[in-house]
């Protein structure tokens, strides 16, 4: 039907065309595929209108695949310094073992002892006794001047900081004239830093009363002068105030293992391991 003015279908107030065919709903011409000019400015209908407009599509262009896309079939190979990071140590370790073998206390007898760990704020015990009592000893005929305890210690410790070293005290105590039990030595010294078996001999010391007076009061009603807490014998507070007086030894055996110190920086091992051409050769065994 050529020559018919037609009006569009989807926007009635539209400019007549002079040709023949028809428009559809979307607004292209089955014909000569002309496009309405107010769908694509992105008019609304008008609200008399029976069709619905169609919101314009828009292409949005594909997104490249991310990185992380494309690693995620990859297994990711961890660094060499992270694994060397999660292999290090973060503590060390030190164990003691031993015993308090013996005493030496001109003049007394039937004597026994205990023992506590001082140690710093980034130690932590983690196994073994931190504090213990032993029997009691007598001298014997075949040791007239030795009291022989044998007492075991077992304590391991983990630390961050060689600061605050354990430090082992040692205090002795006895019967006196009328059957009290008064102390009759104190001692504290620290464990070994090197690793192996140590023996130390501790110099014992008692408090001293400050006149004859308190003196003869304490012998005669049994209280002698003697520390509240014996840990403050391995700390340096106060103890220029102190009046002691020495009396007695105390021998004891440590047996030291210690674990990752050299990994965090601390080297502990003696000079002569730390060089071992300054080691003596034994005899029989060839010099290369």
């Amino acid at each position: 039907m050529l020559g018919v003015t037609q009006r569009c279908r989807r926007h009635r107030p539209h400019r007549e065309r002079r040709y023949g065919g028809s428009w559809r709903g979307g607004g292209t011409c089955r014909r000569f595929g002309a496009i309405c000019p107010r769908l694509e400015a992105g008019e609304a209908p008008p609200s008399g209108s029976s069709a619905k407009r169609r919101p314009p599509r828009k292409r949005v262009p594909a997104a490249p695949p991310s990185a992380a896309m494309a690693t995620a079939g990859a297994r990711p190979e961890a660094a060499p310094g992270a694994m060397a990071a999660a292999g290090s140590p973060s503590v060390f370790l030190l164990a003691v073992s031993g015993q308090i073998e013996s005493g030496q206390f001109p003049g007394f007898d039937d004597l026994y002892c205990k023992f506590c760990f001082v140690y710093g704020q980034d130690w932590v015990p983690t196994a073994g006794l931190e504090e213990g009592i032993s029997q009691i000893a007598s001298k014997s005929d075949v040791a007239p001047t030795t009291l022989v305890w044998n007492f075991p210690i077992d304590i391991t410790f983990k630390s961050t900081n060689p600061s605050g070293w354990p430090q082992i005290v040692i205090s002795v105590y006895g019967p006196d004239f009328f059957g009290n039990d008064v102390v009759r030595g104190y001692g504290a010294v620290h464990v070994p830093f090197m690793p192996g078996r140590h023996t130390r001999t501790i110099a014992m010391f008692v408090p001293e009363s400050t006149s004859r007076l308190q003196k003869f009061t304490s012998w005669f009603t049994g209280r002698r002068p003697e520390f509240t807490d014996p840990r403050v014998v391995a700390q340096g507070e106060g103890r220029e105030v102190t009046r002691v007086r020495s009396q007695g030894f105390v021998t004891i055996s440590f047996n030291v293992v210690t674990k990752d110190m050299k990994k965090l920086g601390y080297d502990v091992s003696p000079r002569d391991m730390q060089n071992p051409s300054l080691l003596p050769v034994p005899e029989g065994i060839p010099k290369h």
